[in-house]
């Protein structure tokens, strides 16, 4: 049983796959050629005509035919098992039921239809069961076993070996030698999980909440950010949770009583039922570690990573805070002399609430960096082009839109992508950009559909971008601040991750990586948009075209690492909040998950927490990345490195992106990632870029 389907279960993290080209599972779907989720080798998603019953209808399909593939398998005699015949065919079990699995993640994400994103939650419920009954089925494990006794399995060598021993020490570590009774406890342990988990993302991705501001309330903010939350009807201003809205206020507005008010609700978002939910899933997690023999659900996930125990991350995260706390503290004490200046009281402390607004006053009196002023040359459209026209130039790609695509919103926009060189097509990419009502609040790359080859056939692989930048209003196009510019290129580093694959197997291909370096291959793109050649590519005044002036960049520059200490020891923060929770380090009879929180930040970080809030009911990652938030920071040393190929080759060196896409993102999880790393810096990796990149 392949891990990948055993740890990815956030919504945002499930991947998935096409039909492959075989007449049966072509037959199969003759029937239904109507459903959209039901669709051709190679094709795309009619998503534009998904229509209530089709989610459930697919899943019903896709399963049937996962079930007759674990037939097949269990049919064969032990003494004529192949890896063709028995490995293989799980390979196109996974990507059967990641055809509707993914897409159905996707929905239920971000389909503007209540019923359709409840029925996509319910078709993710009967995928999971599914594979936490394929975990433990002792029938295939004992025909996985057999086949690796025959001389075939004794000889494999590269991926094969590779894919032949995750699969056997997948099913170890699921608990495939425990007693029938056991095994069965330890499934519906799962199925419980699964469901609490979906839950826990749907309560944050449809959490909403709006402030009532005066005009009063509304003094310091820019002038087209009041208009943009102006009502005219009821003659108030709303200003609502989501990024684009609450950043701005934030930054700019004068009114520290409003300012708290508008932290209070964002902070709270689902924070009724996650905090009480978290604790259900916290002790589901550590029942299945009990029933495995392991001390903590930390220290069962991370044998399987590359710290391999949870001392090795305890260190690592104990390392950086060490490193980081001097320059937080000048940091600190930097923004206490001007909330000082600004109230003209000896300041001893800074809230949360006031921590973005100082920030932005020093930004503008120290650096002379005005947000205001930078976000007219990061306009999303010039943003988008020189995002294409960077990463065409690297790594050898390129891009072109599809016209009128089959979309699940009409802003939804739709791209093919080829490989510059050969002309090939690899792929394709859809980008929905702007928020709205009850769609995924972050900024994320789901995969939609996995790279496969299918003999001399290559399944090509399908993903989505999903972020919230802010609409255009008005006369005023889209204006992302440089910190969301930053955003966009990391997530499309995923995208081009998951497209860019040329693995052979489902399980490796594209982001299906040891999740603690899955974050690499995005963190380096943040590099491009603080780089003097690249901005002056795309960085251009959205009204007068000119491009962003030598003086301001170098401001930018300047200012690049201001914060750089205490927003990494954040990082520290929830990577210690994540451990804390999944390494038994906290007493749930006497500390709730919010004390968890609170006493940890009191710990790690130098401004204080809103009173009254709590955080934690929101942070997402807590079910996908379960004692993997640590990778973060892990996997940016490794960025930091691999970039400093690039400082010294040419940003823009073609020679070194298409090295760069060769060797570490075209093999997916097919190599292990160190590997990887090894082969493209020529040497063994270290933290120094990662040092300086922080200003260190």
């Amino acid at each position: 049983m392949c891990k990948i389907y055993l740890t990815m279960i956030s919504a945002s993290l499930i991947v998935t796959s096409c039909v492959p080209p075989v007449s049966d599972a072509e037959s199969s779907r003759s029937v239904a050629r109507q459903n959209p989720l039901l669709y051709g080798f190679n094709e795309t998603v009619n998503f534009a005509d998904l229509q209530e019953g089709d989610i459930l209808a697919a899943t019903d399909v896709a399963l049937a035919e996962a079930a007759a593939i674990l037939e097949e398998v269990l049919a064969v005699p032990n003494e004529s098992r192949t890896f063709d015949n028995t490995i293989l065919p799980l390979d196109n079990l996974y990507n059967v039921t990641g055809k509707v699995d993914n897409p159905a993640g996707l929905m239920s994400e971000v389909h503007t239809s209540a019923a359709i994103r409840d029925e996509a939650d319910s078709s993710m419920i009967l995928f999971s069961k599914f594979m936490n009954d394929l975990s433990v089925n002792e029938e295939l494990y004992d025909a996985i076993v057999a086949f690796s006794e025959t001389d075939e399995g004794k000889n494999l060598t590269g991926v094969k070996k590779r894919y032949l021993d995750d699969e056997i020490r997948s099913f170890e570590r699921q608990g495939i030698a425990l007693p029938k009774e056991k095994r069965e406890e330890l499934t519906t342990i799962k199925n419980n999980l699964t469901q609490l988990l979906i839950e826990f993302g749907k309560n944050i991705s449809e959490y909403a909440d709006t402030l009532i501001v005066t005009e009063e309330q509304m003094e310091g903010t820019p002038d087209r950010y009041k208009e943009s939350m102006f009502d005219s009807n009821a003659g108030v201003y709303k200003i609502d949770i989501s990024y684009p809205s609450r950043r701005i206020f934030m930054n700019y507005s004068e009114s520290e009583e409003t300012r708290r008010a508008l932290s209070e609700k964002f902070l709270n978002r689902a924070a009724d039922e996650n905090v009480e939910l978290i604790p259900k899933f916290l002790a589901e997690r550590q029942k299945m570690a009990d029933m495995l023999g392991y001390d903590s659900y930390a220290a069962y996930v991370l044998e399987d990573r590359m710290p391999k125990t949870p001392e090795t991350v305890w260190a690592f995260e104990e390392e950086l805070k060490i490193a980081l706390k001097e320059k937080s503290d000048l940091e600190l004490a930097e923004l206490l002399e001007f909330k000082t200046k600004d109230e003209g009281v000896k300041a001893s402390e800074i809230e949360y609430w006031e921590l973005n607004y100082l920030e932005n006053v020093r930004a503008e009196e120290k650096y002379q960096v005005d947000e205001e002023e930078v976000k007219q040359y990061f306009e999303l459209q010039t943003v988008l082009k020189g995002l294409f026209q960077i990463t065409q130039q690297v790594f050898g790609l390129k891009y072109k839109p599809v016209e009128n695509p089959s979309v699940w919103h009409p802003e939804v926009l739709m791209y093919k992508m080829y490989d510059s060189d050969s002309g090939d097509l690899i792929g394709h990419f859809y980008l929905d950009l702007h928020p709205r009502a009850n769609k995924y609040s972050h900024a994320a790359m789901f995969t939609m559909v996995k790279g496969k080859r299918y003999g001399d056939e290559y399944q090509l692989p399908i993903a989505s971008l999903v972020t919230n930048f802010p609409k255009p209003t008005g006369d005023t196009p889209s204006l992302l601040s440089h910190d969301e510019a930053e955003t966009f290129f990391h997530e499309f580093g995923h995208l081009i991750h998951g497209l860019v694959t040329t693995a052979d197997y489902y399980v490796y291909s594209g982001t299906g990586v040891d999740r603690d370096f899955v974050e690499a291959p995005s963190q380096i793109m943040e590099n491009w948009v603080w780089n003097k050649k690249t901005l002056r590519l795309f960085a251009k005044h959205y009204e007068t075209g000119v491009t962003i002036p030598d003086d301001l960049l170098d401001r930018m520059l300047a200012a690049k690492n201001k914060s750089s200490g205490s927003n990494f020891a954040f990082q520290v923060f929830l990577g210690t909040i994540d451990m804390t929770l999944h390494d038994g380090k906290w007493d749930p009879q006497n500390e709730s998950v919010v004390d968890v929180a609170q006493r940890l930040h009191k710990d790690i970080l130098n401004w204080n927490e809103t009173p009254g809030t709590a955080r934690i009911a929101s942070f997402g990652h807590l079910a996908g990345y379960a004692s993997g938030y640590y990778g973060y920071a892990w996997s940016e040393v490794l960025a930091q490195d691999m970039f400093s190929v690039f400082k010294e080759e040419g940003v823009l060196n073609p020679d070194t992106g298409r090295r760069f896409r060769k060797i570490v993102l075209a093999p997916g999880g097919s190599k292990d990632p160190m590997d990887l790393v090894r082969e493209f810096l020529g040497r063994e990796p270290n933290n120094e870029a990662f040092m300086k990149s922080l200003g260190l």
